[in-house]
């Protein structure tokens, strides 16, 4: 039997692999602020996503509807707008509603490549929730206006209402550029294995963007989670040492956990995404419980920057993800930000060990 690793032990090997390797706590990146606006592309992870490669599953007809509606809407943006009153016509506005790892965003990106290939890259922004509030923070509200006005579509993925500050300051961007004939789109989630939740994330949208809620058109898009489907056991912890070899490849980094974590703290949420330039895998050793929630949200955002990169992660430490959070935090005002990190964490620590030739 195969003594178990000490925090000693882990403090050694880590420090020994990091004076050969690159780290994530070791870089400083410097973004210019332009590149926050030709950053809001779809995510490397859907870049093949496209109407005809989307699946719907026939046991939930709403995905069928979903994908045919949204068909229509992209021939509506991309259609030449013909007649003295076709600027009158508003600009269509839709919310896809469901539930974690059904297709959403595949269904939001194909619409965003849709637009982008018929009538150019630069007429279609894509971006998370968190993204366009960084950029505004950055740029300013109304530079932020102008320049996402150019734009013939703007889609918005994970659309929160967990800050009542944060949702007013994204209803009035999206009230600015309805107003000045720009398409939206946008995603939220209900919780996973929420009976009676379904439409309720829905509800709070509407309400919540107030007087632009008769713009919008909801779609339904029910189903399970696509990340989950396969995982029938819960897989034996990674060891130190397998992280370590595993991760000595070009492109890899190396963090001890509370390492990167104390990092995370010194780099603006916005940056993080550049964090990642050239990386190819994150491998994290001693990995833990995060109970401070300052420290889980600004980990929450680097699981998605992760995962709309498409960059597996290594992880030693903790036996699987689903105890990376406490059970406050998961019952808690951000608990969805929270079930999404762990379903997007799990779908890229999958990838990861399929690196570690031991682990398969």
């Amino acid at each position: 039997m195969t003594a178990p690793t000490t925090d000693a032990q882990t403090a050694r090997t880590t420090e020994a692999a990091r004076t050969t390797q690159a780290a994530l706590s070791a870089v400083r990146p410097q973004v210019p602020v332009d590149r926050l606006v030709t950053d809001l592309v779809p995510p490397r992870h859907f870049a093949a996503a496209r109407f005809a490669t989307y699946r719907a599953n026939p046991a939930h007809p709403s995905q069928g509807v979903a994908l045919t509606r949204l068909q229509e809407i992209a021939q509506q943006i991309t259609a030449p707008r013909r007649g003295l009153f076709a600027r009158r016509q508003p600009a269509p506005a839709v919310y896809l509603d469901g539930g974690f790892g059904v297709g959403k965003t595949h269904l939001l990106t194909s619409l965003a490549h849709a637009v982008g290939e018929a009538l150019g890259p630069d007429k279609a922004a894509y971006g998370t929730f968190v993204e366009y509030t960084n950029l505004v923070g950055a740029l300013g509200f109304l530079p932020t206006v102008e320049a996402l006005a150019a734009k013939k579509l703007v889609c918005i993925d994970e659309f929160e209402l967990d800050d009542a500050g944060d949702t007013t300051l994204m209803s009035r961007l999206m009230r600015e550029l309805a107003d000045r004939g720009v398409a939206l789109a946008a995603t939220s989630n209900t919780l996973p294995g929420a009976l009676g939740e379904g439409r309720f994330a829905a509800q709070d949208f509407a309400r919540e963007i107030k007087a632009l809620s008769d713009r919008f058109e909801t779609l339904r898009v029910d189903g399970e989670d696509y990340r989950h489907r396969d995982v029938v056991t819960d897989p034996e912890p990674l060891t130190v040492d397998e992280v370590a070899a595993a991760a000595a490849r070009p492109g890899a980094t190396l963090d001890a956990f509370d390492d990167l974590l104390e990092h995370l703290a010194t780099v603006h949420p916005s940056r993080y995404g550049a964090l990642l330039d050239g990386v190819s895998v994150v491998a994290l050793t001693g990995v833990h419980p995060v109970t401070a929630q300052a420290v889980a949200l600004r980990l929450v955002v680097l699981v998605d920057r992760l995962y709309d990169r498409d960059v597996p992660v290594l992880l030693a430490g903790a036996g699987d993800t689903r105890g990376l959070f406490t059970e406050e935090m998961l019952a808690g005002g951000y608990r969805k930000k929270y079930f999404r990190a762990l379903s997007r964490l799990g779908a890229l620590a999958e990838e990861g060990r399929r690196l570690v030739p031991s682990a398969n």
